[in-house]
């Protein structure tokens, strides 16, 4: 009687591990395909508007103002790595 019951428990915890363990990688998978659907969904970022023409004596202070406000979009990750240098090229040049 007693292997029996050791046979049962074996089986029992093996089950139970395999359940586990079967269901964290289902939800796993259903986070992953949410997560490309929300990506699919996702409206692209709204470009940075084009730098206004300004006085030359406030040309540097506006250019430093839209800097900044390019690392904030950067920062809140609105803004890709290229699209942050794209506007600063822009700003500067």
């Amino acid at each position: 009687m007693p292997g029996l019951l050791r046979g049962v428990a074996r089986t029992a915890v093996v089950a139970g591990t395999a359940t586990a363990v079967s269901n964290r990688v289902s939800r796993r998978q259903q986070g992953r395909w949410a997560q490309q659907e929300q990506q699919q969904y996702q409206e692209p970022p709204p470009a940075a508007p084009a730098p206004a023409p300004a006085a030359p004596a406030d040309d540097m202070t506006s250019k430093i103002d839209q800097l900044k406000q390019l690392g904030d979009l950067k920062a809140q990750g609105v803004l890709t790595e290229a699209e942050f240098e794209e506007q600063k090229r822009r700003i500067l040049g």
